[in-house]
């Protein structure tokens, strides 16, 4: 009888194949990679399309889940350069770093290089009829941006970013800093007169002021947006953030244009603008600044030089949600326009 020599070989082939596999890869490491894996995928934040919306702002729904774009320069981190890291909206897992943040001139925050590769995952996206490389949240795979290679030397890169995929968060260095002082020499000062726009510039050309940025605040809706602020149910005031440096411009001088730039004596309104939300406010950041804010005050009164009693609130400085960035030197923008 004739043996058939294949029927022989395979069975030899798989046992020779089962031991190697043993000898080489035991059913332990085999294990342990099943827990690695199992431990990576309890990092991942997983969710329904319902769980998301529930989470998401109709905005950051579009454009993290559904891929979508924010109009140019309509993000609030556009000209945002404060110290601290930019976290995914949408699981909070850090993204990029203020350090590695520059000004492309896209429309968009832009960024050299992420906190951590491992928070980031790539796609390659072919929509727009050409090949894009997508960068996502590699914790929760929301949409982010996108990366290209036309950003600064050494590297290149250049992270196209999504103001509303992303929450801000300062450093405790600065958070500390915005309370008492931003450095050795920086303070803050926050002031609600109207119409955020016209009170944001003519701040900003004094002497002295390091910065400003327009926002809400003083009310109890968190992150509103200038339209919920607008119906005049948020509490909150159309303000301005100032940065200054106390040794070319103190604090008096700052409530003395303050008083100068607006009619404090008007209730919910400054000329034509109608509401809460445009009324008189000094948000103070310390037991001096409300000294010396109710001392001006009284002298104003005493003086006789308005008609009307002074009508400006005096509040503890609260959190102090940022304009969308539109609203950010605004007619320093129109004029830009105009040229």
């Amino acid at each position: 009888m004739r043996i058939n020599k294949e029927i022989f070989i395979f069975p030899v082939l798989f046992l020779a194949a089962v031991w190697l596999t043993n000898a080489f890869w035991p059913h332990t490491r085999a294990e342990d990679l099943i827990r690695e894996v199992n431990d990576i995928m309890d990092k991942k934040v997983i969710k329904s399309e319902i769980e998301w919306k529930q989470i998401l702002t109709p905005e950051q729904f579009r454009v993290m889940r559904k891929s979508g774009t924010e109009s140019p320069f309509s993000g609030k981190y556009n000209d945002h350069y404060l110290e601290g890291i930019y976290h995914c909206a949408a699981c909070s897992s850090p993204l990029f770093s203020s350090d590695a943040k520059y000004d492309h001139g896209t429309g968009w925050p832009s960024y050299t290089h992420p906190v951590d590769e491992i928070n980031i995952s790539y796609h390659e996206d072919f929509s727009l009829f050409m090949k894009r490389i997508e960068v996502r949240c590699a914790s929760c795979g929301s949409h982010l941006g996108h990366v290209f290679d036309d950003g600064p030397s050494p590297s290149s890169r250049h992270y196209c970013i999504n103001s509303v995929a992303l929450e801000f968060k300062s450093s405790s260095k600065e958070k500390d800093g915005k309370e008492n002082q931003l450095s050795d020499k920086l303070q803050v000062a926050t002031f609600a007169a109207g119409c955020f726009w016209g009170v944001e510039d003519k701040f900003s050309k004094i002497s002295g002021v390091k910065e400003t940025a327009v926002g809400y605040t003083g009310g109890t809706m968190a992150n509103p947006s200038y339209q919920k602020v607008c119906r005049g149910n948020t509490g909150h005031a159309e303000a301005v953030q100032i940065i200054y440096d106390p040794t070319k411009v103190t604090y008096q001088d700052l409530l003395q244009s303050f008083f100068r730039f607006h009619d404090p004596t008007q209730i919910n309104r400054q000329g034509p603008d109608v509401g809460s939300q445009y009324r008189s406010a000094i948000f103070y950041h310390n037991q001096e600044q409300k000294n010396e804010a109710e001392y001006m005050i009284r002298q104003l009164e005493n003086s006789g030089g308005f008609p009307k009693p002074i009508a400006t609130q005096i509040s503890p400085a609260s959190e102090f949600y940022l304009a969308e960035e539109y609203h950010q030197k605004f007619f320093e923008k129109l004029s830009k326009r105009k040229r």
